[in-house]
Order: structure tokens, then C-alpha cells, then sequence
């Protein structure tokens, strides 16, 4: 059973202005999310040296607010940042860069938070292409390295990750939005081809051990 390191960015100035930064370019990490970014690296860091020659990689969206939340814990390892392309966050099209407090006000915004399995961003991906692509590179990395020990490791965003969440452990997509995904939070997973054990949800940054 592959172990899946599932770690969100940490913040930026659009997430605390509450708007979409989707897939703008040139969303960094502010200095607050910089902070939280080393101290995730450093809680991480001697948990992920104790996998050795199991930790096959830290994989990245192409987004900068993700490579970044990567880059202190690839300085530490003496590890690359690898980008995917299908760990990229929701191309939610016309809705990029609005305010949350603006788009609740659409009859549209009922439909992301009650039937999401129906709902697809104006311009954009709907949830189900979503989950469908960012769960195609977990399980390609996973079979990438075979070993039941491997660890892998992947920075990316809120909702594609609790969209995996809620694929490997059989949650309805309708019901993928109770899930909690904070900001340079950890959520891990040991998953083989037939079931998956959830070992830990949004959390930073005390970290179980990874030895088997």
C-alpha cells in the first residue's frame, strides 16, 4: 500500500481577501504563508527521512503558491520540486479572481455547496473532471513506484485534494464538501488497489511516523 502525502499551498493574499485565485498566475505566498511553509518543512522533514529510500518524490502543481509551500522541505531533504500538471487546482473559468461574498449572491452558489456532482464553473472544469484528473496522477505515481512502502509526496489545493479524499475512501462527490482541507495542512493515505485507510486528515503539524 502506497503512502499518499496530500498537502495543501499555505495562504496568500487572495485567501485572505476570500477570493478565487483558481488558476491566476502570480498568486504567491504571502509572509504569513512563507512562516507556516518552513515550519510544515521542519515538522515534516525528520518524519520523511525516516521513509529512506521509500521517499520517491515531492510532486507540485504548476502553480507558484504550491511550489513554494514545497520548496523549505525540498531544501531540507536535498530533494527537487517535480511539477504535475494534473495536480493543478480547479479551473473555475469565469468565477477566477471573485469574491466569495459576491458569487454567494448567484443562484449558481447553491449548487457548489448542495449538489456539486452536478455543478461545472461557468468557463470551466465541473467537480467530477476535477476528481477524475487529480485522482489519475495519484494512482500513476503510485504505479509509477510499486514498492508497498513507497511515500509520496504532493502539494496542491483544497478542493482537488478532499475531491481524492472523498474517491479513495467511497464518499459521495454531493457529500466532498464536509471535508476540511486548511492551509499547509497534511492529509495522508495508505492506498492499494483495493482499499484505502485514511492515517490522518488536515493536519500541521505533529506527524505520525511513516515506518511501517
Amino acid at each position: 500500500m502506497s503512502i499518499v502525502l496530500l498537502i495543501r499551498h499555505a495562504e496568500n493574499d487572495y485567501m485572505k481577501a476570500n477570493r478565487l485565485a483558481c488558476r491566476l498566475p502570480g498568486v504567491h505566498l504571502n509572509e504569513e504563508g512563507r512562516l507556516h511553509s518552513q515550519a510544515l518543512a521542519e515538522a515534516l522533514s525528520p518524519r520523511l527521512k525516516e521513509a529512506g529510500e521509500h521517499l520517491r518524490g515531492l510532486f507540485s502543481s504548476p502553480l507558484e503558491r504550491a511550489r513554494e509551500t514545497a520548496q523549505p522541505l525540498a531544501e531540507i531533504l536535498g530533494m527537487p520540486v517535480l511539477v504535475r500538471e494534473r495536480l493543478m487546482e480547479t479551473d473555475c473559468g469565469e468565477w477566477a479572481g471573485k469574491t466569495v461574498k459576491g458569487l454567494s449572491r448567484l443562484k449558481l452558489w447553491k449548487m457548489v455547496q448542495q449538489n456539486p456532482a452536478q455543478f461545472r464553473f461557468p468557463g470551466g472544469e465541473s467537480f467530477a473532471e476535477i476528481q477524475q484528473r487529480f485522482v489519475a496522477e495519484v494512482d500513476a505515481l503510485r504505479a509509477e513506484f510499486a514498492d508497498p512502502k513507497d511515500v509520496i509526496v504532493c502539494f496542491a489545493h483544497a478542493d482537488p485534494i478532499k475531491l481524492a479524499v472523498a474517491h479513495y475512501l467511497n464518499i459521495p462527490l454531493n457529500d466532498f464538501q464536509r471535508l476540511v482541507i486548511s492551509p499547509a495542512s497534511v492529509t495522508i493515505l495508505q492506498i492499494d488497489e483495493k482499499s484505502a485507510r485514511l492515517w490522518m486528515l488536515n493536519a500541521s503539524p505533529a506527524l505520525p511516523s511513516l515506518q511501517l
